[in-house]
Order: structure tokens, then C-alpha cells, then sequence
């Protein structure tokens, strides 16, 4: 380039013209000495009289001699004199920030492209090895213990009844609803005036026997179809328990919906329709009781009633009232015949039979058995059973242990907005008090309780084990969803894409009978639903030694360890750390094919940004 101009300068704009209107240019520090382009164009035959627009550029020579002198050694120090203009410019503060970000470089270069701040969580890697893990727990100090069992005593001394949550399972239109709306009815939950207005309502669609499941469906819908299809809930007292009871759905197309139900559940009640046809239906393969009990088990319920419904029906009912007695009798033949068939079942689901199962003669329609007995002589219909009845049954239940010193853990089920964010869960460990302040996981928002609500009242604080509603500050509604947990800042639940596992293989599907690597099915964890795949088979259990054998593939009825990974991050817990959150369910084109409990997680777990649902990572257990 002609005119004495150095050739390490950065040409101007396309145009070739001189911007008159631009900010005032900058130069670098390792730059050399600017000639403006204006003057290399107008004179490049006297580079003798150089454009005046940078005061910091020394002048040239007077008699400049060819070839073009490079600048005096002086020139360097004189550029930084533009320094105050530097510091006001948005350029200087972008370098600035990014020197803050940077190490400082042993020499000066030309400005890069603006960087981001520096997160204050990073998001995780794709090397799982290189995944960050959660902090640990950090223990209570000896005030914040003394506090917490400071409340947990006075909630015991304002009602130190127990609280059970109890589900209703069993096939389509074995008398679900209609017994819990007779409970709610025998314990005044709704009044007489209600139950002739449903009354009316079911004679005129000539449904005449469902007036009392209208108590529990309240959609039109259901009742039009006699369907239930969400999980209804409702509350009932007996003087030594509090109870919430939660209706599932019995059709095989809402199973989803049941699993919900019944993973808030201590306590299920088995409905068992004895009507001619109607228990053979529901237990031969593919019914859904034989599905219901065997999830209800995978979900951590441990006592189970087998509630046999119907027996007044006349396709099954003694006409002499048995024995002699006048009116409809319940045939003990028939209450015989179907506990003998589902005993075995039940042994094979993991239920001691003596221990945790009951079977106990109801009519869910007329409310015999269910908390009164049935009077003794002449029009009594069972004079043959001298168990207990329903509520007794359920009085005798244990009430699960909590600790409530324990981190606190809840898995929402449902959130809506009203005068806030309102969350709905089972607390499934700890204590939560108005005022606390918990993380929303997996995206770790804080969030802070507003208030507690337990049976629709509210009250300052509540233990574990019950249902509760929790009014949010901190988070919008659609921050959370269901399969998110409530927990304490102090021990944050782990957030994992992958997990070791040992699962029970129920029943594979025809088409489809190697249960192997590559498997992708949906689990069905606490209140979370997400797609997975078999990573890895580790190992399968010899079903005579009992021990573990490796295996490229099992089928079913097998047992076997392992690794599952996720499509996005999942709270979860390990089985022995929380029991409720370590269970899970295998479903595969509506059928439930595997049931496990989670034994390893990965060292590294995923740190969910603030607006996912979690970060992928945390990769499979080491």
C-alpha cells in the first residue's frame, strides 16, 4: 500500500468512506500508529501531511525518505493517552468483565468476542465421570433439633390420633366409589338430603345402584359412564384414626392414574365384586386385580384388606337368609371360593398372608359390615363370620414410623394456583412448617411455605405421612410439576438420569418376550413418569442357588440387576435410604412388566439448571 501508511492496520467498511457520524475509534495497545484512511486516499503521493483526527499519533517526518519510515520508538508510549475515553466506553467495561472471568494474558491481544457471565451453577457435563455431586447433608444444629421436635410434640398433643392413607383398588365396577361415598355417608360426611337428591339423579339415567358412587365421582362424565377416571379423595374420623381416602380408577386404560393414587397409599383396600362372573373376570389374566395388587405391593403398600363385595347380589346370595334366617343370605361357599383362589396370588406378590392380609365380607350398597356388624339372629346375612369389620380392620392397621428429624421429602402430585402456588403431596418423610424455606427439585428453586394445609384447614405445621396442600412464594405454577419433590436445603434429593436396579420381571409381552439390553419401557417412580431403556444387564439371580449369574437376557418370572437410564434427570432415592421414593414400576403398551427398587446411585448426580426439568448427565453407578 502506497503513501507511507503501515500495513498492519484493519481496513474501514465496505463503502471505503469515513464514517463522520461513528464513536470515536479506540485503538489497541499493541496497535502501531493510525493513518486514517482519509488521508491515504487524498495524498498518497506527500505522505508529508498526515490527517490530524488522532492527537495521540505523533506527526511524520518532514522529509520522509523511501521506502515509508515505520513509526519512531516513541510513538508506543504516547497511544495509552486515550485512557479516560477507554474507561467510558462500553468496550472497556466488556473488558473489564471479561478480564475478571479470564486469566490476565502475559502479553496484549486483540479483543475477543464477548464472553457470558459466569454461572453460579454450572450445568452438567457431558462426561458423566466429570458431573459435579450434591452437597452433602448438613446435620441440624441443637436449636434447630430442639425446635423441630419441640413442634412435632405439640402436633401430637393437639390430636394424637394417627393419620392412614387408604386406596381403593380393584377391577372396573367392583363397588370402589360406592363404598367410599357409604363411609362418608356413615361418618356424616354427607348429609341424608344429598343422598336422596343423587338418588333421584341415578333413577332418572336407570343407574339406580350407583347413587352412592356419586358421592366419590363428581365429574359428570364418570357418572354418566360409571367410569372412575381420577383418583378421588376424601376424608373420614373413627376415634382413634384420621383417614384419607383415595378412590383409583379401575379401568385398565387409567392405570397410570391408579399408580398415582396408590403410591400416596399405607393401606389398600382389595374390592373384590363377588357377583357370578364378575371375580373371575377380574383375576384371570390381563384383569386388573390381579394387576392392582400386585402394583399396589411395588408401591410400598404393605397392608392389604380384601374387601368381597357384592355377596347380597342373587346371583350369588342364599334366598333363605342361611341357616334359617329370613332375608338374603351371604353364601360363605362363595367368600370361601374366592379367598382360597386369591391367597396364593398374594403370597406370590410378596404378602404374608396371615400377617398382612384380610379378608372381610362387605356390602358397599346397603353398608353391612363396613363399620357396623350385621345384627345377630334373625336377619343377620353372615352369621358364619366373626371377623372384624371394615373400620376395625383399619383401626388395627399400623401406622407407618417417621422420623421427624429426617430431611423433608415430598413428591407433588398436583399444582394449581389459588392466591398463590399450590402444591398437592403425601409428605413422605420430615416435618414442614409454615415459614420453612425448601428447594424444588430437580430445577433447585428456593421456595418458601406460606402456608400448610391438612384436611382442607390449616394448620402451622404438619408430619410426615399425611396429604398435605402447601401455598408457595418463590415459584410460579409452572415451575413445578408432577414428579418434582419438596425438599430441605440442607440434604437436596438426588437428581439422576441413570441407576442400578433390582427388578422382578412379572410378565413380558408376546411379541416381545427377552427382557435384555435396549428394553425402553416407562417407569413409573413416587409421582414421576418418564421413559427409560435398559443400558446394561449386570446380572441375573439363579432361581436354585440363588446367587447372581451374568446373562445377556432374562424372561419372565426372572430376577435380575440392572442399569437403567432415563430420558431427563429424576428425583429419586435409593430403597434403603427412602423407601417410598426407591420403588419403581416397569409399564410397556399398558401392561405392567417389571417391578424393582433402585439399590445404587451414580456418585455424580445432575445439577438441574434454574428452568429445566433437569440437566442431562449424572451419567449410569460406577
Amino acid at each position: 500500500m502506497s503513501g507511507g501508511a503501515p500495513d498492519n492496520w484493519e481496513e474501514g467498511g465496505a463503502g471505503g468512506a469515513l464514517n463522520s457520524d461513528a464513536p470515536t475509534f479506540v485503538p489497541r495497545a499493541a496497535a502501531l500508529a493510525f493513518v486514517p484512511r482519509s488521508a491515504m486516499m487524498a495524498a498518497p503521493a506527500a505522505p508529508a501531511a498526515p490527517a490530524p483526527p488522532a492527537p495521540s499519533v505523533p506527526a511524520a517526518p518532514a522529509a520522509p525518505a523511501p521506502p515509508p519510515p515505520r513509526p519512531p520508538p516513541a510513538a508506543p508510549p504516547a497511544l495509552p493517552a486515550p485512557a479516560p475515553a477507554l474507561a467510558a466506553d462500553g468496550l472497556a467495561r466488556q473488558l473489564e468483565t471479561q478480564a475478571k472471568v479470564s486469566p490476565p494474558a502475559p502479553a496484549p491481544s486483540p479483543p475477543p468476542a464477548p464472553a457470558p457471565p459466569a454461572p453460579s451453577a454450572p450445568s452438567a457435563p457431558d462426561d458423566p465421570s466429570a458431573a459435579p455431586a450434591l452437597a452433602p447433608a448438613v446435620p441440624l444444629t441443637d436449636a434447630e433439633r430442639q425446635a423441630v421436635l419441640d413442634c412435632h410434640a405439640a402436633l401430637t398433643a393437639d390430636d394424637a390420633r394417627g393419620h392412614l392413607n387408604v386406596v381403593f383398588i380393584g377391577h372396573v365396577d367392583a363397588g370402589k366409589s360406592t363404598l367410599g361415598g357409604q363411609i362418608l355417608y356413615l361418618t356424616g360426611g354427607v348429609d341424608k338430603r344429598t343422598i336422596e337428591k343423587y338418588e333421584r339423579e341415578a333413577k332418572d339415567k336407570n343407574r339406580e345402584s350407583w347413587y352412592m358412587a356419586y358421592i366419590m365421582d363428581t365429574n359428570e362424565e364418570e357418572r354418566a359412564k360409571g367410569i372412575t377416571v381420577e383418583v378421588g379423595r376424601a376424608k373420614f374420623e373413627t376415634a382413634t384414626r384420621r383417614y384419607t381416602i383415595l378412590d383409583a380408577p379401575g379401568h385398565k386404560n387409567y392405570v397410570p392414574n391408579m399408580i398415582m393414587g396408590a403410591a400416596q397409599a399405607d393401606v389398600a383396600v382389595l374390592l373384590i365384586s363377588s357377583r357370578k362372573g364378575e371375580f373371575e373376570t377380574g383375576f384371570e389374566k390381563g384383569g386388573q386385580t390381579r394387576e392392582h395388587a400386585q402394583l399396589a405391593k411395588t408401591l410400598g403398600v404393605s397392608k392389604l384388606l380384601v374387601a368381597v363385595n357384592k355377596l347380597d347380589d342373587p346371583s350369588v346370595a342364599l334366598a333363605d337368609g342361611g341357616q334359617g334366617g329370613v332375608g338374603i343370605g351371604w353364601d360363605p361357599a362363595r367368600f370361601g371360593e374366592i379367598e382360597r383362589g386369591l391367597t396364593p396370588f398374594l403370597k406370590s406378590c410378596g404378602y404374608n398372608a396371615k400377617r398382612d392380609v384380610c379378608f372381610i365380607p362387605i356390602s358397599a350398597l346397603s353398608g353391612g359390615n363396613v363399620r357396623d356388624r350385621p345384627s345377630r339372629g334373625d336377619g343377620d346375612p353372615c352369621p358364619w363370620y366373626t371377623g372384624p369389620t371394615l373400620f376395625e380392620a383399619l383401626d388395627a392397621a399400623d401406622l407407618p414410623a417417621s422420623d421427624p428429624l429426617a430431611p423433608f421429602r415430598m413428591p407433588i402430585v398436583d399444582r394449581y394456583r389459588d392466591m398463590g402456588t399450590m402444591v398437592m403431596g403425601k409428605s413422605e418423610q420430615g416435618l414442614v412448617r409454615q415459614g420453612d424455606s425448601l428447594l424444588l427439585m430437580p430445577n433447585r428453586v428456593r421456595v418458601r411455605v406460606e402456608a400448610v394445609f391438612r384436611d382442607e384447614a390449616e394448620t402451622p405445621a404438619a408430619k410426615a405421612g399425611e396429604n398435605l396442600r402447601l401455598r408457595l412464594s418463590g415459584c410460579e405454577d409452572t415451575d413445578c410439576s408432577p414428579g418434582f419433590v419438596l425438599c430441605a436445603p440442607r440434604a437436596p434429593c438426588p437428581v439422576v438420569v441413570a441407576f442400578e436396579a433390582q427388578v422382578v420381571v412379572l410378565e413380558l409381552l408376546e411379541h416381545n418376550p427377552v427382557f435384555t439390553v435396549g428394553y425402553r419401557s416407562v417407569l413409573h417412580v413416587h409421582t414421576a413418569v418418564e421413559e427409560c431403556e435398559v443400558t446394561k444387564l449386570i446380572g441375573a439371580m439363579d432361581p436354585k442357588t440363588r446367587e447372581m449369574k451374568k446373562a445377556k437376557f432374562v424372561k419372565s418370572g426372572a430376577v435380575a440387576v440392572v442399569r437403567v437410564q432415563l430420558e431427563r434427570g429424576l428425583c429419586v432415592e435409593a430403597f434403603d435410604a427412602l423407601a417410598a421414593m426407591g420403588r419403581f414400576t416397569l409399564r410397556d403398551e399398558g401392561r405392567t412388566i417389571a417391578i424393582g427398587k433402585i439399590t445404587r446411585l451414580p456418585k455424580a448426580q445432575t445439577v438441574a439448571g434454574a428452568g429445566g426439568a433437569g440437566a442431562s448427565g449424572g451419567g449410569a453407578a460406577a
